[in-house]
């Protein structure tokens, strides 16, 4: 009930978004999507089998803020979003993904794209945590110790580090492991 275009009008979006980088042949940005999307989708999955067996999921949405609920942790809003996620923090990096910050002589330093995850993870703990806030409960943290920094550490992290480190793989490893993660999430919504 209530289902509004909105719907279409977010998966043309996404549609278009996809579409335009492959067509650029941005092959690598497309799989940055992927990869975070695929994670989302098994963090979305474990949420769900968590709420089956201990009564209550760690994070779930409301249907007053959605058009259309997933499972109890996840809306159309909120996947359509993570389907790009992975593209945005991507091109956020530098054009030369191989940079090192603080590094000395060329030597050490901190990785761009360690770097580049830890920032989008924080940004996206700290905007859940405004959503877990809103008066009409749009995003809703059941248990009172998950928060910022637990959301922060165990979930975003890995998004990001998986749309920041699998794309540059070498193309058969990157293509083994976009598969194995996709056939893992179909496999454990057919099942579950």
């Amino acid at each position: 009930e209530n289902f509004n275009w909105t719907f279409i009008f977010i998966l043309a979006v996404v549609f278009y978004i996809y579409w335009s980088e492959i067509h650029k042949k941005n092959t690598e940005v497309v799989c940055a999507g992927l990869a975070l999307y695929a994670v989302h989708w098994l963090y979305e999955i474990c949420n769900a089998v968590i709420g089956r067996f201990a009564g209550y999921p760690l994070w779930s949405v409301s249907n007053e803020s959605t058009t259309f609920i997933l499972l109890i942790g996840v809306c159309w809003e909120l996947s359509m979003m993570f389907s790009v996620a992975g593209m945005i923090s991507f091109k956020m990096l530098p054009q030369d993904r191989t940079k090192r910050y603080f590094a000395r002589n060329g030597k050490g330093g901190i990785s761009c794209r360690l770097v580049g995850a830890l920032e989008m993870a924080l940004l996206f703990a700290l905007f859940e945590s405004f959503l877990a806030g809103t008066s009409n409960h749009s995003f809703i943290w059941v248990y009172p110790w998950w928060g910022v920094i637990p959301v922060f550490i165990t979930t975003y992290v890995p998004f990001f580090l998986a749309s920041n480190y699998i794309p540059v793989l070498e193309p058969e490893k990157r293509k083994a492991v976009l598969i194995t993660l996709w056939a893992l999430v179909a496999v454990l919504l057919a099942v579950l």
